[in-house]
Formats: structure tokens, sequence, C-alpha cells
């Protein structure tokens, strides 16, 4: 198989283009081949300055100039390092410095507009280099990119991304678009996340498509934006996890469906989190008087370090959902029930070219289909292992006698063929004997009161190693609302839906940290709860628990 490198800068095409979309100027806009030749340039100067092998930081503002330095990173074999600007917060100039050590980059490339302000960090633009240079010869097994992950449930870890794992992913999506050529992919996940990065912008060049390209920020402002664009533009492919469809369906109003038509929208690929039906079928009501087919919706599972996808669903298929008892699911043998008794999952996709397997995650042994266990992959899209960590790629990145396979840390089943997720590993809540999924108690949460906004639920251990659910539940309208109602308004479906004890903790609107993906960082949120770290409007701790932040409180002092 040709690289995705080498094939892009054979043939760059003059009719397909990359544009970004901002409010009130002209679209940004370059042609495939105009790309090519700017990122040559980038790539010369980078080889000229002996970066081959080395790592480069970018930190760009959503736009073409990403796209530009990445590809000539790639050009150059240099190891590009997408991150994201350190222009808000501490945390994020933080996260940005803990990059930089963990990366080992010593060059950071940025916009112009942006120099000045990243001068501590050296950053420059990349200057001009030669028409007449020729990229060398890509290695299929040379790390292209660090891939960082969110750190939903650990600290940020580099993912090296190789070339070959690179191509192989990207064909692999572009197979699930099936026979009809994709004529326009367009979105507006950040550069620096995997979705981002594969699922929109290196996949519309790998197969020599249109991209339209959207800024985060105005998204989560105005998420009309998004819709517009595929409207206008004709995009026929998008990208969001399951929180971007919850959102546009919240923030939409009638007035803004007024000339929008989505029909042009054959696959909208969700990801990221147990995929919930009640998203999805959400989103179908909404736009359906403007087009839009639950066909064209395409569940999909994937992590960066399978590069991006492992499973999706083919266009055309829409989702496939089926209903298990309660019971059984907490017991770890799925059961099939009624859509109005059981609990609805959504399939994630059919196993191809990537192998999936559940296992038992204590001994390893490999599960019967239906039952609940640790997700398994191997194939040509697993990256190479950890940036620095030879520690963490052994324990994730296992070789036995039956090839190379990654630990995904992810609960799932396989029945009739899909892959069905059901939560993380580590974040599983185990309550004499049953085990309880932090995002199912999360919905229950926020269904439970109209003032409910995100939730983070977790287990802590008490003196006893009784595990005991936490919920920490954000409260919108905070100056109106009374928060010891809403938390007995919380508290009493909460309990009775999953028959256990429940400490909760309300907090103010964006107090619950996430990913740039929109996954709740529970483990994070365990720490500030255990450490005194959150500001609470009301807690009702059961005695356990209670016992359990004294404890806590007392090693602090």
């Amino acid at each position: 198989m040709t690289d995705f490198v080498t094939r892009f800068r054979a043939r760059p095409r003059t009719d397909r283009k990359v544009s970004y979309l901002a409010d009130g100027r002209p679209a940004a806009e370059l042609t495939h081949l105009e790309l090519d030749r700017r990122a040559r340039a980038v790539g010369s100067w980078l080889t000229e300055s002996g970066m081959a092998g080395r790592p480069v930081l970018l930190l760009h503002p959503a736009g073409l100039d990403f796209l530009v330095a990445f590809l000539g990173c790639l050009y150059a074999g240099a190891v590009a390092v997408p991150a994201p600007l350190p222009l808000s917060g501490a945390s994020r100039v933080d996260r940005v410095d803990r990059l930089i050590e963990d990366s080992g980059a010593r060059l950071v490339l940025t916009d112009e507009a942006h120099v000045g302000v990243l001068g501590g960090l050296s950053a420059r633009t990349a200057a001009e280099g030669p028409d007449s240079w020729e990229p060398p010869e890509v290695d299929a097994g040379a790390v292209a990119y660090l891939q960082y992950t969110s750190g939903s449930t650990s600290r940020p870890r580099g993912v090296e991304v190789t070339h070959g794992s690179l191509t192989h992913n990207l064909e692999l999506f572009r197979k699930i678009s099936g026979d009809v050529p994709v004529r326009r992919i367009g979105g507006w996940l950040p550069h620096h996340h995997d979705m981002g990065l594969v699922g929109l912008q290196l996949q519309a060049l790998h197969a020599e498509a249109d991209l339209v390209l959207l800024s985060p920020e105005a998204v989560i402002a105005r998420p009309i934006r998004w819709l517009r664009a595929i409207s206008e533009h004709r995009v026929d492919w998008t990208v969001a996890p399951d929180f971007g469809y919850a959102w546009a369906t919240r923030r939409v109003d009638d007035a803004d469906l007024a000339g929008l038509d989505l029909s042009c929208l054959t696959m909208a690929v969700s990801g990221a989190e147990p995929i919930r039906i009640a998203t999805l079928d959400a989103f179908v009501d909404r736009f359906a008087a403007v087009g839009f087919r639950r066909t064209s919706l395409n569940p999909g599972y994937g992590l960066a370090e399978s590069t991006l996808v492992v499973t999706c669903t083919s266009r055309g298929r829409g989702p496939t959902v089926r209903s298990f008892t309660p019971a059984s699911l907490a017991a770890g043998e799925v059961v099939p029930a009624s859509d109005a008794d059981g609990v609805p999952l959504v399939g994630c996709g059919e196993p191809g070219d990537m192998r999936v397997r559940v296992v038992d995650p204590v001994t390893g042994a490999v599960l019967d289909d239906g039952t609940i266990g640790e997700i398994g992959v191997a194939g040509p899209s697993l990256a190479a292992g950890y940036h620095g960590d030879p520690a963490a790629t052994r324990a994730t990145f296992v070789t036995g006698p039956d090839g190379r396979w990654l630990r995904t840390g992810d609960l799932g089943f396989l029945l009739d063929g899909q892959l069905f997720v059901t939560g993380r590993l580590k974040e599983l809540i185990i309550v004499r004997g049953r085990n309880l999924y932090p995002q199912d108690i999360e919905v229950a949460a926020r269904e439970a009161h109209p003032d409910a906004g995100r939730g983070a639920a977790f287990g802590v251990r008490s003196a006893d190693a009784e595990e005991h659910v936490v919920l920490v539940q954000e409260m919108r309208r905070a100056a109106q609302a009374d928060p010891v109602a809403f938390a007995d308004a919380v508290l009493d479906p909460v309990t009775k839906q999953f028959g256990v004890s429940v400490s909760l903790v309300v907090v103010r609107s964006n107090t619950v940290r996430h990913t740039t993906s929109g996954k709740v960082r529970r483990g994070h949120m365990r720490e500030l709860f255990l450490g005194g770290g959150l500001a609470a409007l009301h807690r009702e701790l059961t005695p356990a628990v209670a016992g359990v932040v004294a404890a806590s409180e007392a090693d602090r002092g």
C-alpha cells in the first residue's frame, strides 16, 4: 500500500480544495496543489534545520496553517506534535509545558499572529524552502506524529503513530463510505484531537475530497454554523462525538432551520464515549424536516492507540440498536429484552481489517459473544507505543503467540458480528458484585431535573474495601435554584433506578471537567473530590463516604 504522504505528494489535485470558514471574513482556501507547495516549503526548511526524526510542537489556531505545518513535518520526516494553543487559562499553559517536556520538542511552529504571544516558547513560523526540494522517502515504521491522549482517565501520554499505521487507518476509514467516493468532508473538531486530525483533515486529503473546516469555539457558541456549512457547501461526510450531536439538537432554534438542507449528508460519524441512542434519535427527530436521514448516522469505535477508527457502521446502514435486561448488564452476561423493558445499546460496527476480541481483564481468556469484558484490538493501525514510556507500552501493547494486541481499557461485548461498548474498565463501579457504569448514572441524574447539567459519577472505597457511588452534579441557574431541593429531586430517581446509595455533591455549571471530545474526566473529578478541590453548593454524603472524605482531609492536614 502506498503510504499517505507519498500518495498525496504524487498527485495533489487542482480541482480539490481545503477551506476554513470564519464568520464575517471571506473563506480561506487552498487547492490541494497549493497546500502541497506550501508544505514542501516547510518540509525543506525543516530538513535544512536538521529536524528529521525530531519532534516539532505545532501550536496553531483553527485554520489552514496547521495543516501546512503538519504536512511539512511529515514531508521532512520530522515528528509532528499537535497541541492546543495555550492562550487561555493556566491549565492549558501547564499542559503545553508538560508536552514539551514529555515529547522533547525544541522547536515550536505557529502562525504569524501568535509568534509574539508564544515568544517564551521560542516559537516561530517556517521559512520558505526551494521549489526544487524533493521530500525523502518515508519509512512505514517511522513515527509520523505524537497524538497526545486527552487524559480523561490518566495524565496525557504521547501515542507514537507511524506512517504505516496512519496510512492503514485512513484507508480503513475510507472503505466505510463504500463504493461511492466522498466528495466533501466538513466539521469543526480540533486538529489536535485524533478524530479532528484523522477523521476530518487527513481523511479529506487521502480521499481526494474537498475539506470544509470551522472553528471549534465558533461551533460550540452557535452549533447552527456547523449545520449551515454542511448545507451550503453540500458536505456529505462529517464527524463529531456524541456530545456534538446532542449540543446541536439542544441549541438550534426553529428559526435557524429556515433554508437548511441536510439531505446531502450521507455519513455522520459518531464516536467517543458509549454512544447514546437517545442522542441519535433526538438528532434525527430534530433535523428530519430539513432532509437529515437516520441511515446517515454512522456510530463507531476508536481510540488514539489505534490511530483512530477500529470499527464503524458502513454508509447507508444506520445505527444497530439492541436492548438488554439491566440485571444482565450488571452481571456481565447480556440477555436480550424488549425495547420497553431493556437498556438500549448502540452497535459500533463490525470488525473488518482490524481484529477485535473481548477478554477477561484479569486472566486474558477470550470470552464468548454476549459476555462483557475488556476489548482487545490487533492490526496494522496499531500505534508503535507510548513515547518515552516503555513500561506503559509493554503493559498496553501486549505481544503473544497470536500477535500484538492492544489492551484498550474499554469494556464491551461482541454480538451478531457487532461490537457494543459499555464503558471504561477503570471507571466501572462495582457495588456488592453489581457492575454500574458511570455514564448510566450521569444520564439518569441529568434526566431527573431540568436544571441538571453535566455530571461525573465515580466510585470510592471505604476502609472496609467496599465501593460506594459518588456523583458530582452541576446545577444550572444556581442563583435561582434551591440546591437542597435539587439534590432531593436528583437522588430519589437515581437511587431507585440503580438500587444503591449515592453520595451527591451539587456544584455550579462548568465545574465538571471534560476533554476536548466531551469525555468526562471522572478520574480527575474523583481526585478533586477527595482532595477538597470542589466548591460545593450542597453535599449529601453517606456515612461511609463521609468517613473516606474525613480520612483524606486528615492525611492532607
